[in-house]
């Protein structure tokens, strides 16, 4: 356990073994280059992941900022890019609606302090069992509800969503004659742009245009068209963005001592699994022959990305999975990239800050619902039901049950069945494989 801190208090290790006196120059520009195309392409979604968490704006570019250093400090791995992800979305939201912001940094700090405790423990191993047709479920359930939460911004309906997916479209129904035709013209057109200029190059920031485009015409031609912008709902966006924000806790009954476990566990679950599954495919992406990532350090490191992070105005974080894969064509080749990604992230937010806030909310829905579908992998999918009927059955029941119930009673009763039935339905050489087509999983 003691060699274990011991390297992971270390701040030069393996991650930067591509780096040397002869490639420096090199090395540095191609790092440099890849954390500003992914800084532009972050600051939209970044903010979008917040206010789908119900938090505000600018806790999504803090979140990602600090995120990625704590992450590339201490974490394990050479590619990873640390900051919000989709896989949070339903999980911060449905606590946000019942406590506030001081609770889940206490959940946080909780979290963060077991994930420590399962690094210096060696157990960074125990994620991998997970298998993949529930992991594939599971985003897929999440893709769905995040856009079942999202057509309320892109249809113009200033309602809130219920808390699973039936009450979300029984919502939407009730209030469709709310529905504003501008908001879902500029919604459905950031969702198309972006996912237009990113088949054209990863190397367009093409979030941010698409955002840039709509808000232009939100701001001239349809003005006055009653459009709820972020400064409407949030008011000015903060440029003083590191503020201490302790944990703060409520009169502890048994029934809130209940949710600080749920909320803890999952922030655990989702944490673990997530960032052992980016690290591995970014591995896999960047076509690493040296050094592979180390999961116990990894389990380090995101423990005190969640530890860190929230104490600072942000909220909980992980391996971003789209924008390692943006971070890695782009050229990264040590964590140099992600430290560049976060200044130059703060850097351009600080200068667009009185921009960002005349934004729509229908084109952070937009963007939201490109998130989502790029969660539902046709190509996963069939991998999984090709693999056999059992995890094909596990695959359909996680992408329902997280939806219709919520996280952590979807994924842990689909382990539980998955543990259970294993022996008796798993056919031998049923055993799966992660897919290829799994690094493009965006979250």
């Amino acid at each position: 356990m003691w060699d274990r801190l011991r390297l992971f208090l270390r701040f030069r290790d393996s991650r930067f073994e591509d780096l040397n006196r002869e490639n420096a120059k090199t090395v540095v520009y191609r790092d440099f280059s890849a954390g500003l195309v992914t800084a532009m392409t972050a600051i939209p979604m970044a903010m979008g992941f917040a206010m789908a968490m119900g938090l505000r704006p600018e806790q999504g570019i803090i979140a990602g900022a600090l995120a990625c250093v704590v992450g590339r400090t201490w974490g394990g791995s050479k590619y990873q890019v640390y900051g919000p992800t989709a896989a949070f979305i339903p999980l911060i939201y449905s606590l946000m609606q019942k406590y506030d912001h001081g609770f889940l940094v206490a959940v946080s700090l909780a979290a963060g302090l077991i994930l420590c405790l399962m690094g210096l423990l060696g157990l960074g191993k125990v994620a991998r069992h997970v298998p993949n047709s529930i992991v594939v479920g599971f985003t897929v359930g999440i893709g769905i509800t995040i856009a079942a939460t999202n057509l309320y911004d892109v249809l113009g309906i200033q309602a809130n969503g219920g808390p699973n997916l039936l009450t979300k479209l029984s919502g939407v129904m009730e209030h469709a004659g709310e529905a504003s035709v501008f908001a879902v013209v500029l919604g459905l057109l950031t969702f198309g742009l972006t996912r237009y200029l990113l088949r054209l190059s990863i190397y367009i920031p093409a979030p941010l245009l698409a955002v840039g485009v709509a808000t232009a015409i939100a701001s001239t031609v349809w003005a006055s068209k009653g459009l709820m912008l972020i400064k409407t709902k949030y008011g000015e966006i903060p440029t003083n963005f590191f503020v201490f924000t302790p944990p703060q806790l409520p009169e502890m009954t048994p029934a809130v001592w209940g949710d600080f476990a749920y909320y803890t566990l999952a922030i655990v679950f989702i944490s673990g699994v997530e960032s052992l599954l980016c690290s591995s495919m970014a591995d896999r992406l960047a076509g690493n022959q040296t050094t592979p990532f180390n999961p116990d350090k990894e389990f380090w490191g995101q423990g005190l990305v969640q530890i860190i992070t929230p104490l600072l105005n942000g909220f909980p974080c992980t391996g971003a999975l789209a924008r390692t894969a943006t971070s890695i064509r782009a050229g990264a080749v040590t964590p140099l990239a992600g430290y560049f990604k976060a200044v130059l992230k703060l850097g351009m937010a600080v200068f667009l800050a009185n921009y960002l806030e005349l934004v729509p909310m229908a084109c952070i829905g937009g963007i939201m619902l490109w998130v989502a579908s790029n969660m539902i992998k046709v190509s996963e999918m069939q991998h999984v039901m090709a693999t056999g009927r059992f995890h094909a059955g596990l695959m359909l029941y996680t992408a329902a049950m997280v939806p219709m119930t919520d996280f952590l009673t979807g994924v842990l009763s689909a382990l539980v069945l998955y543990f259970v039935l294993r022996p008796f339905l798993e056919k031998k050489g049923e055993q799966e494989q992660e897919p290829e087509e799994a690094v493009q999983v965006a979250a």
